[in-house]
């Protein structure tokens, strides 16, 4: 009998209080959001793609994570009745990882104990930043203090809690983030996302940017800033198991680890993506973005895809590159080869390659290909010129 293939399951809430000045995400700011439509319009699409997904072969449920936008602006009961849905279509692991991204305002925290029993296990707390001055430059809605409080409840409530925060904001110093930063690490439970801003196309931080109302760190300032990030987690016991994410060894993100290994993970919602196996090809599919057509999409097709298609050999070792050499342990070639059809050394550019071992950016052996930590600085540029 075939074995399962493991499954990870994205549900993508895209309403949000408000639009942060950096962000690019597909999240939209409506005065009355009709939950109770956008609701029934994820469970219609899941329950289509489940039927669509379990007749061509057995699937595992491995994660379910509410993303967005701002999930927990969601009714608890909506979830929860998701999270059911996902059980009854899939059989699942017995435990399960249930995350919900949440945002530290008073508003979504009193809705903490009921996203628990609502079967929430994995909380991720978008705080970005632990001073108020900079909270309002990066257009949070709430004040450290409140972060502080919902963290403290999130860890009381939650069996697993992360939190986001984001390094290289303007006029930020080494001493400054050394500060912020041993602060967070304290208050951490098992996983904390640290990311670096960056300027993102079409957002309000690129036109402030442009017209030089806004200065970011200097390129050596934001790599030291780094390295400083990395030793102090280690100093917590938290390690960079990706570039970007940080934990206690067990507690990584399965969900994101799914991505990263470049395994199958099914996306609903406005505008979300899914990567998945059928009749042992591999499809790439999108939804339509906007929120009203997607869900009268799903009205009337019972989806609301916008874009399939089928990934070639080249297509699939491109994205599992630029995936999976992200991650500290780096591409297993075997599995790499099974996934995509071609071994890794064709992949890439042989000279490129060679450049890159010599410097010491990448490391392999018979069995895997990683970036080491100098490499990991680089690999944006690096992966540019080595992938074929």
């Amino acid at each position: 009998m075939t074995s399962p293939l493991p499954l990870a399951l994205y549900i993508h809430w895209p309403f949000c209080l408000s639009k942060c000045p950096y962000c690019d995400f597909n999240s939209h700011v409506w005065e009355t959001i009709p939950q109770e439509r956008f609701t029934q319009a994820l469970r219609d699409e899941l329950r289509y793609e489940a039927a669509l997904l379990t007749q061509d072969a057995p699937r595992h449920l491995v994660s379910i994570f509410f993303g967005g936008g701002t999930p927990s602006l969601m009714q608890p009961e909506a979830v929860h009745q998701l999270i059911e849905d996902a059980r009854q279509l899939f059989p699942s692991v017995n435990d399960l990882e249930v995350t919900l991204e949440a945002n530290p305002t008073s508003v979504e925290a009193d809705k903490f104990r009921a996203f628990a029993q609502a079967g929430v296990n994995r909380l991720s707390l978008g705080v970005q930043s632990l001073h108020d001055a900079d909270l309002a430059t990066l257009g949070r809605q709430h004040s450290a203090q409140q972060a502080l409080t919902a963290l403290e409840l999130g860890r009381r409530l939650f069996p697993r809690l992360s939190f986001d925060l984001i390094y290289a904001r303007p006029g930020q110093t080494e001493a400054h983030w050394q500060a912020e930063l041993r602060t967070a690490l304290a208050l951490a439970a098992d996983h904390l996302s640290l990311y670096q801003l960056t300027i993102e196309p079409g957002t309000v931080f690129e036109t402030r940017h442009r017209r030089g109302a806004l200065t970011l760190p200097e390129d050596d300032l934001a790599a030291r800033l780094y390295e400083m990030t990395r030793h102090e987690a280690a100093t917590y016991g938290l390690r960079d198991y990706e570039i970007s994410n940080y934990a206690i060894p067990g507690a990584e993100s399965r969900h994101n680890l799914t991505y990263w290994h470049y395994n199958d993970y099914l996306g609903i919602g406005p505008g979300a993506h899914s990567r998945l196996t059928r009749q042992g090809q591999l499809y790439a599919t999108r939804r339509h973005r906007a929120p009203e057509p997607w869900a009268e999409r799903v009205a009337h097709y019972g989806h609301g895809t916008r874009i399939q298609e089928t990934l070639t050999p080249e297509m699939k070792a491109r994205e599992a590159l630029l995936m999976g050499l992200r991650l500290r342990e780096g591409i297993n070639k075997a599995h790499f080869a099974q996934r995509t059809g071609l071994p890794l050394q064709d992949c890439l550019e042989p000279v490129i390659l060679q450049a890159c071992l010599e410097e010491d950016y990448l490391q392999q052996d018979e069995h895997t290909l990683r970036a080491t930590e100098s490499g990991r600085l680089l690999l944006e540029a690096m992966l540019s010129q080595l992938v074929l």
